[in-house]
């Protein structure tokens, strides 16, 4: 699987975890390099606190556009240290 986002490939990974139709890529699958640090966090009933990172590349931004979970409850153990995409990033075979 592939997340793009302004023409360049964000995250890819054979090892994605689907939870609720989003695809959870491996933390080492996203270059770090289009990744800031969001203060924005959210809540999930089952899956517990989400933190959130803005998405930088080739001098566009796209705020808070991948999520992840850095303590997930025990339902959702499967996706500590995956990060998973929205607010227009595709995410695609």
């Amino acid at each position: 699987m592939k997340a793009i986002w302004n023409n360049q490939v964000i995250a890819e990974s054979d090892a994605t975890v689907v939870v609720e139709g989003n695809h959870y890529f491996p933390r080492s699958s996203v270059k770090a390099e289009y990744l800031a640090e969001s203060g924005t966090h959210s809540t999930c009933p089952w899956k517990g606190q989400a933190s959130y990172f803005s998405l930088s590349v080739d001098g566009q931004t796209n705020p808070d556009a991948a999520w992840y979970y850095p303590q997930p409850k025990d339902a959702a153990k499967n996706i500590t240290g995956h990060v998973a995409f929205w607010k227009g990033v595709k995410v695609q075979a």
